[in-house]
């Protein structure tokens, strides 16, 4: 889905506005409020890559928005729309999230211009390895220096051809397996990381539907059960927001992706969906839609209590935002609504969930794969077994106590220690939660303050100062 041009201010502009917005909250000067919206680095490069008999010029970009901490932390993204604009608003978007989940990196985003769909996985790898090649070569890839991830357009394949030419460039480099997360499992990898932004958006909503005082403004029930949800994109991160939302009994009305949007008021059984989505590679034609919207757009227009865009930035904008219903919406893309239409809806009182919280998902699990390979033990590893015996323990004095006996059954489920899919899942969900009612304190502290993008920016500047002034750079 392309990204929708209208009159309002750029990707870039509306990050940098969101922030001189939430800056009025804060007392630091001008010269630190500019060092902490400037993108620090920049590389932009071309490089030929040989595509069957012809030879292609490739322009691909790596910026590192912000130094304060290191490395710094960010996905890479394939696709045709990349531009310097885009690579460097979604870098200082990853500082800011980095900073509101208490994440230790800097933010960086790296895009390659190229649409990996009409490409072979052979002249995929080409690209990949020739790019990593030359982020070796300008010092923007390192366990220490800059860690990518996947993103719109990469996958797991990707990051294990980052690592592989990585390792055969820096073969001595002890942590080498750090330097990039969102590996196969196989290769270092951790249990947990291709569903983590999607788990962690269900665990986002999950906790601000828990709110009663902002559910009664609002004029719902507590809880996800029954809501109503439309969702823009069904790639990783809009398939899993789906799915767990619907686990939890979310009622999915309507799905948007690049071909059309299929619509069913009684909600759709999300695993029915993706396998059709698999099969065909495409929402037209879904035997169990009760309709398809055209224009696709039109679906973000549908009465619904949560709306969740989960595709691209710039999708509800000031040509739309007048006819956006939702009570809620959910940023699970970066950057999907504009600085124009973020202000109309706030002033209609619709609830933003921003995505600089809402999606950090993917870096906080991200960031316990760095861990992982950093201290080179798998989590759950010391303690597993450790845990279950305790477990035991304890249901052997019980049965002691009181004289009863209980089944074998019930005995090894109760007492079965963590795996590192449960540790890095309740990580996540603990992270997402607390960090929730952070924003929302934020919110009771300042009464002037209208909206949760604000206390989350309010929340990352205020993080991002306090490293500077630690380190006596400002006053």
């Amino acid at each position: 889905m392309a990204a929708v041009k209208h009159n309002d201010y750029s990707f870039l502009q509306s990050v940098n506005a969101f922030v001189d917005d939430a800056s009025h909250f804060v007392k630091i000067s001008p010269q630190l409020l500019y060092q902490i919206k400037v993108c620090n680095s920049v590389l932009r490069i071309r490089f030929p890559v040989r595509i069957g008999k012809d030879v292609m010029v490739v322009e691909a970009y790596r910026a590192q928005h912000s130094h304060h901490r290191l490395p710094t932390k960010g996905g890479i993204r394939y696709s045709e729309h990349v531009n310097q604009d885009e690579v460097m608003a979604l870098a200082a978007l990853m500082t800011y999230k980095c900073a509101v989940v208490d994440v230790p990196f800097g933010g960086a985003k790296g895009g390659v211009k190229i649409n990996p769909y009409k490409m072979t996985p052979a002249q995929l790898e080409r690209v990949t390895r020739r790019y990593t090649f030359e982020l070796v070569r300008k010092n923007f890839l390192g366990p220490g220096i800059d860690v990518p991830a996947p993103d719109m357009g990469t996958d797991q394949r990707v990051m294990a051809w980052i690592l592989d030419t990585y390792l055969s460039l820096k073969p001595d480099d002890p942590h080498g397996y750090a330097c990039v997360t969102g590996k196969p499992r196989e290769l270092s990898g951790i249990a947990g990381r291709t569903e983590a932004t999607g788990l962690g958006v269900m665990y986002g909503i999950r906790e601000a539907v828990s709110v009663k005082q902002d559910m009664r403004r609002l004029g719902l029930s507590t809880g996800l059960e029954g809501k109503t949800v439309v969702i823009q994109g069904f790639g990783n991160v809009g398939y899993h927001s789906a799915y767990f939302l619907w686990k939890e009994g979310a009622k999915i009305i309507a799905i948007i992706e690049y071909d059309t949007a299929i619509y069913n008021p009684d909600g759709f059984d999300i695993p029915d969906v993706k396998q059709y989505w698999d099969q065909n590679k495409r929402l037209s034609g879904y035997p169990k839609a009760k309709m398809e919207i055209k224009p696709k757009e039109k679906a973000l227009e549908l009465e619904c209590d949560i709306l969740i865009p989960a595709a691209l930035e710039g999708q509800i904008h000031s040509g739309n935002v007048d006819r956006i219903k939702a009570k809620i919406i959910a940023e699970a893309a970066n950057g999907p609504v504009t600085y124009q239409a973020h202000k109309k809806l706030v002033e209609r009182g619709v609830w933003i969930i921003p995505d600089i919280y809402l999606n950090a998902g993917g870096v906080i699990v991200s960031y316990f794969e760095w861990l992982r390979n950093i201290m080179r033990v798998r989590f759950g590893r010391i303690e597993k077994r450790f845990q279950e015996w305790s477990n035991r323990r304890i249901i052997k004095l019980i049965e002691e106590a009181t004289g009863k006996k209980f089944p074998e059954k019930i005995i090894t489920e109760a007492s079965e220690g963590p795996s590192e899919l449960a540790l890095v899942r309740s990580g996540l969900e603990e992270t997402m939660a607390s960090t929730y009612q952070q924003l929302r304190e934020v919110l009771r502290r300042y009464r002037n303050m209208k909206d949760l993008r604000t206390a989350a920016y309010y929340s990352a500047i205020n993080k991002v100062a306090t490293t500077y002034k630690l380190m006596d750079i400002f006053p």
